[in-house]
Order: structure tokens, then C-alpha cells, then sequence
């Protein structure tokens, strides 16, 4: 029976984890799970630009993303609710490039705020994230950066997040 039992809590979904009460269940951790899933991420012209895989740990305080591009380009980031700021950061690495950002919902997107850098040219620049969920099951990404020439926002990458699983 034991055995049993723990089999069909090992096959729960990992955002109900996230929901328990441990140090991260608060309305504040809870903030970013709508970008919780598997995800096929096509650009707004429909072509497939990759999937992304974001979960959930350290008993509901940490998201993990691992992205993998159709083109071979990888990432990961680690996002969590820092209680210090009151702020959510997100520290991405990918090879040559690593992005922190931090913020917090304005309405019902997630904006987030900070720089990019880039290691081969030593260069960095102002950066925002936008996760906005949609009607539809949907979750809208967009990133800006900032353009010094131009003093402009120029868009860096836009993807239309469809999960593999709607049901999961």
C-alpha cells in the first residue's frame, strides 16, 4: 500500500508541489507559475523558434527554465521572489550571453527590468522581459534592448509560448 502510495504522489504535477506549505508558498511565489510547463515556442509569424522546459523546485522558491532552440542555441535561467527587494529576478546564462533582471507583475504580465551581457564583446546593455499570459493558454515573451545609437527600445525576441501538454 505504501508503495502505492508514494508512486502516485511521484506522478503529480510538479506545480502542485510548489503549492504545499514550505518556505516559498505565499501568494508572492506563486506570481510567475502561469510559466510553469512544457512549452513550443513559435516568433509571431508562426515559425518554430524552440521549446522551453520551466519547472518548479526547491520546494516551490525556485523556477528553472532550460530553453533549446530549433537553431541549436541553449540557455537556462534560475527565477525566484527575493522577500529583500520584494522583486522577482531572473539570473539566464547561454553561451556569450548572460541576462539579470528583477521586477513584478504590472497587471497580469510579468515585467522585469535590468541588463545583458555580452561576454565575447564585454558589452552591456539595458534589458526588459515581458511574460504576458494570454486568454487562449498562451504565454507572450517579449525582450527589448536598449539601443544607445539609436536611443530606442529595439526588440530582441518575441515568442508565442504553446503548451505541449495543455493538460499537464
Amino acid at each position: 500500500m505504501t508503495r502505492f502510495l508514494l508512486s502516485l504522489l511521484l506522478m503529480l504535477p510538479t506545480a502542485l508541489w510548489a503549492n504545499t506549505d514550505g518556505p516559498c508558498a505565499g501568494e508572492a511565489y506563486r506570481a510567475f507559475d502561469f510559466w510553469l510547463g512544457e512549452w513550443r515556442v513559435t516568433v509571431p509569424t508562426g515559425q518554430l523558434a524552440g521549446h522551453n522546459s520551466i519547472t518548479v523546485s526547491q520546494q516551490g522558491c525556485l523556477l528553472e527554465e532550460r530553453w533549446q532552440g530549433v537553431q541549436g542555441a541553449s540557455g537556462q535561467s534560475y527565477n525566484y521572489y527575493d522577500t529583500t527587494t520584494e522583486k522577482w529576478s531572473q539570473l539566464w546564462v547561454s553561451p556569450g550571453v548572460v541576462i539579470d533582471i528583477s521586477g513584478g507583475l504590472e497587471g497580469s504580465a510579468m515585467v522585469l527590468k535590468g541588463q545583458i551581457s555580452y561576454q565575447q564583446n564585454e558589452t552591456t546593455l539595458d534589458f526588459i522581459g515581458r511574460w504576458t499570459p494570454n486568454e487562449d493558454g498562451t504565454v507572450t515573451q517579449e525582450f527589448e534592448q536598449w539601443n544607445p545609437e539609436t536611443e530606442t527600445w529595439d526588440n530582441w525576441f518575441t515568442g508565442i509560448y504553446t503548451k505541449t501538454d495543455p493538460d499537464g
